[in-house]
């Protein structure tokens, strides 16, 4: 009996979703692929187990149109469609998870508010110096106090001259140890949410990183504190009032999300396709036995279901038709079924399976905390039976 290799291993677009893609699509796809696989796979595990984020890649990262691929060119970014988008944070997040919140950050938490509701000044001031990786954003969004109900925050402002004076603290932000700008989110004092870019130096301000991570490790993770911080009037967003601002932002980052949970997915099911073909028990390959079939068909199922949420989703971006709703569902489900696709391909590997030798474990850790992060799956889920309802079942 044979056991052919390779063309289990790249089996993955079950139902030829290439043939959907433009040929600039595959080619943007195969280029993050290419360098995922020669810069980034061969130094992640390391910065992973020594808890360290591989900053040293964000101008490779740059060069390749990660941050902001979606932003106009005249404001520096690729003006790429957005199943472009997706596919690159596809193949990123098949890398690592935390380096595709790096992007994520930089492109739909900081670079689109300040296109979709910045002046045209701060739009030229910024987009373009952060489309090139010169300078790094955060986005201050979640409180120590308030996490699924943002409408809580504490953080606020007040007028004083020239300035607002902004006063609170945010946490689990993503790139803030290093962000050299930050978009906070604050109530001014008529209590209506507005967004500020708070820049790094600014008297106040300090971003403290969160240490101790079993989760996204390569990742930095900070808080940020803002001690009466003197922000000029000009940093103020203009376009928008309310939590239409970042929630907006974080349906742009949710979508790339559902894209880049997929990509996690496909390297823990390449993984274990590859491990079992060559791992022998009994005297033959353990892919050879029906449980093990049977995860790795059922893997590939939820991986090819996932695809075509994905791909479906990116159409309807494409087109400007795409609900908030639609966005909740594609990445509560996506990133639940990598989860569950990283959890049985570890099965698979056995204690291999847990060891760096393998992305796996790592790609299960960091799945613990995109399952959370940009809105829990809990709520998700209550997003998804509000709209079937028309009833909340927040309050």
């Amino acid at each position: 009996m044979s056991f052919p290799t390779q063309v289990q291993v790249d089996k993955v677009d079950y139902f030829d979703i290439e043939s959907f893609l433009t040929e600039e699509q595959r080619a943007i796809r195969d280029a993050v692929r290419q360098w995922v696989r020669t810069r980034l796979a061969p130094i992640i595990d390391d910065y992973a187990q020594r808890a360290e984020c591989p900053t040293h890649l964000i101008p490779e990262m740059a060069q390749l149109g990660l941050f902001g691929p979606f932003i106009p060119e005249e404001y520096g970014g690729a003006g790429l469609d957005y199943i472009s988008y997706g596919l690159m944070m596809q193949e990123l997040e098949a890398g690592d998870s935390g380096i595709r919140s790096m992007a994520s950050v930089q492109g739909s938490l900081v670079m689109y508010p300040i296109w979709k509701f910045g002046s045209e000044e701060q739009r030229r001031k910024y987009l373009p110096r952060l489309a090139s990786g010169e300078i790094m954003g955060c986005f201050g969004l979640t409180e120590p106090n308030h996490g699924s109900n943002p409408a809580g925050m504490e953080t606020h402002f007040y007028e004083e001259g020239d300035y607002y004076v902004v006063t609170g603290s945010k946490m689990w932000i993503s790139n803030a140890p290093f962000a050299d700008i930050a978009i906070v989110w604050a109530k001014d004092p008529e209590g209506v949410i507005r967004g500020l870019i708070v820049e790094r130096g600014m008297e106040g301000f300090s971003t403290p990183e969160i240490h101790r991570k079993w989760s996204l490790r390569a990742s930095a993770t900070g808080e940020i504190v803002l001690d009466h911080v003197r922000v000029p009037k000009e940093n103020l967003l203009p376009g928008v009032k309310g939590l239409k601002g970042p929630l907006s932002c974080l349906n742009s980052a949710r979508y790339g999300i559902s894209w880049g949970a997929i990509g996690a997915a496909i390297d823990c099911y390449r993984t274990a396709v590859q491990y079992s073909l060559e791992r022998k028990q009994f005297g033959k390959p353990i892919a050879a036995f029906q449980l093990t079939q049977k995860k790795l068909a059922e893997m590939l199922t939820e991986i090819t279901k996932a695809q075509l949420l994905a791909l479906r989703l990116g159409q309807l971006m494409n087109e400007g038709r795409a609900t908030p709703n639609q966005i909740s569902m594609a990445k509560r489900n996506n990133v639940a079924m990598a989860l569950e696709v990283a959890r049985t391909a570890r099965q698979i590997l056995g204690g291999m399976g847990i060891v760096g030798d393998y992305p796996i474990m790592r790609h299960m850790m960091n799945l613990e905390s995109v399952i959370t992060y940009e809105g829990t799956h809990e709520i998700h889920l209550l997003i998804t039976g509000q709209d079937i309802t028309g009833i909340s079942a927040f309050v």
